[in-house]
């Protein structure tokens, strides 16, 4: 396992309070309580990255190698 932080994003709209993954498009999801909106945000996160993980090992002819670059906060 790696540790990554990332950005949560909460906005209440109505009964429903909507989350979003801020440096990865395509990780939302919504939730009545914080509390279940977190836990459903870290779920569509690891399917994402599992997902993305799954589709790049398809292919044999792939480099895979650790990444980094600082961005502003």
């Amino acid at each position: 396992m790696i540790h990554r932080e990332f950005t949560a994003i909460y906005q209440q709209r109505g009964k429903w309070i909507i989350a979003w993954i801020e440096e990865i498009p395509g990780v939302n999801t919504q939730g009545r309580t914080l509390k279940e909106v977190k836990e459903n945000l870290r779920e569509a996160l690891r399917l994402i990255v599992e997902t993305n993980r799954k589709f790049s090992q398809k292919d044999g002819n792939v480099r895979r190698e650790p990444f980094e670059v600082m961005l502003p906060a």
